[in-house]
């Protein structure tokens, strides 16, 4: 184990503010996501970064029986500079192998939903304890090519708190201000191709952060947190 500090249903959001680093992203999120519920309906799966209208043309592409799993997205309420904490996986993983992540995994049959699942990962993955997160709601299941559905359960995280990494799970973890994540300036476009089809093409986005690369469903769940923020849509 690593020891790292850590002190560094549909949502109801109305109306588009500017990009400016004056928003409160937070207010701005938990406005956006009050009343939301987990939506596991197959006609509400995203492709990470794609609209719920582009999503759909590529329906047919998604797995028969993705495996449910679940991600905690934790926003750290720095007083006037929130942060994105996020995970650098460990190379030595069977699935997503040095990438970029939240902290998350597949859900147990013990879990009983997808807030419980992502609580329990962040717990067990980074040593984030229960008792300084709030969950503020959900976005819908982001479906991704390893086969898993995924729930991104949205947290407030107070600052103070205190990590303990498992090594053979992350290798590091960092966090990002949240109004750099959410400058479309920083959100680089690029083409994913689909297997199964070669003319099947969609536009996703990377956040490159220093010497990191944001980029997959991690980058793709950021932009939709984004979308929805300003302007009230997924």
């Amino acid at each position: 184990m690593a020891e790292a500090d850590g002190r560094i249903g549909e949502a109801g959001c109305a109306g588009s503010p500017e990009v400016r680093p004056e928003v409160d992203w937070p207010a701005r999120i938990r406005e956006c996501l009050a009343g939301s519920l987990p939506r596991h309906d197959a006609d509400d799966w995203l492709v990470p970064a794609l609209t719920a209208e582009e999503s759909a043309a590529f329906r047919r592409f998604f797995p028969v029986n993705p495996v449910p799993a679940a991600v905690l997205v934790p926003i750290v309420e720095h007083p006037g500079a929130p942060t994105v904490l996020l995970t650098q996986r460990a190379t030595q993983l069977r699935n997503h192998a040095g990438q970029v992540s939240f902290p998350g995994g597949r859900i147990e049959p013990q879990d009983g939903s997808p807030t419980a699942a992502a609580l329990r990962e962040a717990r067990e993955e980074i040593g984030l304890e229960e008792r300084c997160v709030s969950v503020v709601g959900f976005l819908p299941d982001h479906v991704v090519i390893s086969g898993f559905r995924v729930t991104p359960v949205v947290a407030m995280v107070r600052p103070g708190f205190k990590l303990l990494l498992d090594a053979q799970e992350v290798e590091d973890t960092f966090e990002v201000p949240l109004a750099f994540v959410f400058d479309p300036r920083n959100h680089r476009p690029r083409t994913h191709r689909f297997r199964a089809a070669a003319d099947a093409e969609a536009k996703m986005f990377d956040i490159p952060y220093g010497n990191r690369n944001i980029w997959g469903a991690t980058a793709g769940m950021l932009v939709t947190l984004y979308r929805l923020c300003t302007e009230g849509r997924v």
